[in-house]
């Protein structure tokens, strides 16, 4: 996605509170209401520590694990939570820790998101980042990795970005029984299949977000997609679906007769499907 903010970062004005739809496979939905467990899944990127009882409803759900302790997963997991953490492989932003040390390997700044710079992948040490963090990650005992802005490759379509980005998902591929959903990245995922004519060495799924609907930037406001978009995503995600590869939406809006659109599409799919009416992606 096109970055996120902590508490202390405010990069566009915070739409109240989030609504999550259950739609998914049907063994999914299944074990959701077995665990008694509302929904199938959960966006919560800005959630923090002392929001982990508010996740109580959610089967599977989406964290920066980076600020979340390995008994805070254990506890999760504990209860039957799916918990996937955020790792952004294809920017940088000012808020991380590691900010000062990996600002000389950014590009340009990131459009809409204050504060955030696409980085260039190809960069051993930016690589060597980001096999650190996975290991982090993975020690604190997460399923999967939610990996965001592999649109570093539409913003920079040239081959040494394009070979960053596989080695760097095929790292993340060998960790063993883990999940690596991307959040975006067509460009990318399309020409890796045109030249592999597959898809398991980079990813179990993806993510996508504004299919249905946009993020108006400008006017600060959430709109319907154009039909142009929302023809061009689907597409791409039949492509991914027929790879036998998960699909997840990620749509942002309070229009109540367009969540129900989404609802029934998904449904028909046996796509999950969170929508928000939070660019900030809280509670």
């Amino acid at each position: 996605m096109a970055g996120y903010t902590k508490n202390w970062t405010v990069k566009v004005v915070c739409i109240l509170t989030a609504v999550m739809i259950m739609t998914g496979q049907p063994a999914e939905v299944q074990a959701a209401k077995k665990n008694k467990f509302t929904y199938t899944y959960g966006v919560f990127l800005n959630a923090g520590r002392k929001e982990i009882n508010k996740f109580k409803k959610y089967k599977t759900i989406v964290i920066d694990a980076q600020y979340f302790k390995k008994k805070d997963i254990r506890k999760l997991k504990k209860q039957g939570h799916i918990v996937y953490s955020y790792i952004n492989i294809g920017s940088l932003e000012h808020f991380r820790p590691y900010y000062k040390k990996y600002r000389k390997y950014t590009m340009k700044p990131y459009e809409n998101w204050d504060g955030e710079y696409w980085v260039d992948v190809s960069q051993k040490p930016w690589q060597r980042k980001i096999k650190q963090l996975a290991g982090q990650l993975n020690g604190k005992g997460v399923d999967g990795f939610f990996v965001d802005n592999c649109d570093v490759y539409a913003e920079f379509p040239k081959k040494k970005i394009y070979r960053g980005l596989k080695k760097i998902l095929c790292h993340l591929r060998s960790y063993r029984k883990k999940a690596v959903i991307l959040n975006g990245g067509d460009t990318f995922v399309r020409k890796f299949y045109k030249n592999n004519r597959k898809l398991g060495p980079i990813l179990t799924g993806v993510n996508q977000e504004e299919v249905f609907t946009r993020i108006d930037f400008k006017g600060r406001k959430l709109r319907k997609a154009r039909v142009e978009d929302r023809k061009y995503f689907l597409d791409y995600l039949n492509l991914v679906a027929g790879r036998k590869k998960k699909v997840y939406l990620l749509e942002y809006t309070k229009d109540p007769d367009l969540k129900k659109s989404i609802r029934r599409y998904c449904r028909k799919k046996h796509w999950k499907c969170y929508i928000t009416k939070s660019v900030n992606l809280r509670f």
